[in-house]
């Protein structure tokens, strides 16, 4: 898996860059089939503080690519939602990925 971690007016910093590795661990967890990981974090020059920080990511997994991106007034909080939300639609394409569409035992017995 490569990972990218990159900061747009900040810098990234060690203990930064560990709380990401750590949230994206969860992701990896449960699905391992993730080839590229990018992670961009921002800080904009808002009027409204509550939206200045803002953290988006790129995860490119086999025949897919999943973006998703949120914006807190506390960094490490942005991070967490992001991961939530990044979780959420991992499931959701390793579900889709996954055959649900099987006979049903009832007409498998009425074959035979």
């Amino acid at each position: 898996m490569n990972l990218t971690i990159s900061g747009h007016h900040l810098e990234v910093t060690p203990a930064l860059r560990e709380y990401v590795l750590t949230k994206l661990e969860r992701v990896t967890r449960h699905f391992d089939q993730v080839v590229d990981v990018s992670v961009l974090l921002t800080v904009e020059k808002l009027k409204e503080k509550e939206r200045r920080q803002k953290a988006e990511v790129t995860l490119h997994v086999k025949g897919r690519d999943i973006f998703v991106e949120q914006a807190h007034e506390d960094l490490y909080a942005a991070i967490d939602q992001l991961m939530d939300k990044l979780d959420r639609q991992v499931c959701r394409h390793k579900d889709r990925l996954q055959d649900h569409h099987h006979e049903a035992a009832k007409r498998q017995g009425a074959s035979a």
